[in-house]
């Protein structure tokens, strides 16, 4: 029976003699055996951890081949390899690419010692164990599943593997009040800097104060606002001043599914940040001189300061800007298109703050129609498609409706 072949390692190639027989001696070295192959680290004997490393970059080189063979069993494929793959050649797509490798780490130290073949409902529910919320877990096995979509659509599975998520919570629907939203500005704007118990000229909060009106007026996302310069930028989103337009998705970076199209901006928002980029700021929420990465501890603080303990975060500027277009009677298809978002999911979160959500067939019950008197007895089908002014004549009570 014939041993079990070992993998690639390394191997100390004593020192020998040129079989010229010139007399020349070839130091001991360090070499990489791979079966019946051998290859040489380029180190000497004293030089074992650059062989090492060496060995790392022959098993990384090995191991990208055979992932990118072809077709493979799911049975053969790590997820690890999955979501390496995706890491690699998606992520840095991505809006905010630390986040997604923040909670590809987590499914990695999860998932990263099975084989692709293991994954199931059962799996998926076991990982939800795991974690601290459903919605954390939930949106983070969104990214396994487009990290496996990403890796068949490469052809490197010849199998279609599913992802069981966990049931979607329902929408939040928290917004703010006119009167809510002005007090938290206005208290991010006054807030100074405490000190030994006294209060500074320090002002290190009005960067939430400009968020806050950037977010209300458009509805942008946090992140879109964060990155968004009052001038032309490589990598960035911009706002031109000049013709009052906010280029929400960076030059060059493709549209995602959180939909960024350019819109105008009203006027009195656009009036605030040309008075700042007078001022000589260059980014529409800065500190420092520098564009914020996230306004989220700030933000959070200012509102705990004002509304308590209400679960208010920089995404709820987007719900109040939705939730104020339609009470405001706006016209649902350009406010969908304003906020970057489907008309499906306006409708569907934000819909009944319209003055018009089913206003027709509350018209037509109010509506006052006179209605021929109904002299002859009814059957009790016939009842029930007159009007209600009928049905009254016909001797219908209250009571029996």
């Amino acid at each position: 029976m014939s041993a079990k072949r070992e993998g690639p390692r390394l191997w100390l190639r004593p020192a020998r003699r040129n079989v010229r027989g010139d007399g020349k001696v070839w130091p001991a070295a360090w070499i990489i055996l791979d079966g019946s192959r051998q290859k040489g680290t380029g180190c000497a004997e004293d030089d074992l951890a650059g062989a090492e490393k060496a060995l790392e970059r022959y098993l990384a080189t090995k191991h990208l081949a055979e992932v990118k063979a072809g077709p493979r069993d799911p049975a053969t494929i790590p997820i690890a390899d999955v979501l390496n793959l995706y890491t690699t050649e998606v992520v840095p797509n991505h809006a905010r690419p630390h986040e997604t490798r923040a909670r590809i780490e987590r499914l990695s130290d999860f998932f990263g010692d099975k084989m692709l073949s293991a994954m199931c409902g059962d799996l998926c529910r076991e990982y939800l164990k795991s974690r601290s919320t459903d919605s954390a877990a939930r949106r983070e096995l969104e990214d396994l599943r487009a990290a496996i979509k990403h890796h068949q659509a490469e052809g490197r599975c010849d199998r279609i593997i599913s992802v069981v998520l966990p049931p979607r919570r329902p929408g939040r629907d928290e917004w703010l009040e006119r009167g809510e939203a002005a007090r938290v500005m206005l208290a991010a704007w006054r807030y100074r800097e405490q000190q030994k118990g006294v209060a500074t000229d320090r002002r290190p909060r009005r960067h939430v104060a400009k968020f806050l009106l950037v977010g209300l007026y458009t509805g942008t996302r946090a992140a879109a606002i964060c990155g968004a310069a009052l001038q032309p930028t490589p990598g960035h989103g911009w706002i031109d001043l000049e013709r009052g337009v906010f280029y929400r998705r960076p030059r060059g970076r493709r549209e995602t599914k959180k939909r960024t199209p350019p819109v105008p901006l009203p006027q009195r928002l656009l009036a605030h940040l040309r008075r700042w980029k007078r001022k000589g700021q260059r980014w529409a929420v800065e500190f420092n001189g520098e564009p914020v990465k996230d306004v989220d501890k700030a933000f959070r603080n200012t509102v705990r300061s004002v509304l308590g303990s209400r679960k208010v975060s920089p995404h709820t500027l987007r719900h109040t800007a939705a939730t104020w277009l339609m009470q405001s009677g706006a016209d649902p298809w350009q406010s969908a298109e304003y906020l970057g978002m489907t008309l499906k999911t306006l409708l569907d979160t934000y819909g009944h703050h319209h003055p018009d959500y089913l206003r027709s067939p509350v018209d037509a019950f109010d509506r006052r129609r006179s209605a021929p008197m109904v002299h002859q007895k009814t059957t009790e089908n016939e009842a029930r498609v007159l009007p209600l002014n009928a049905t009254r004549s016909a001797g219908f009570s209250k009571r029996g409706w």
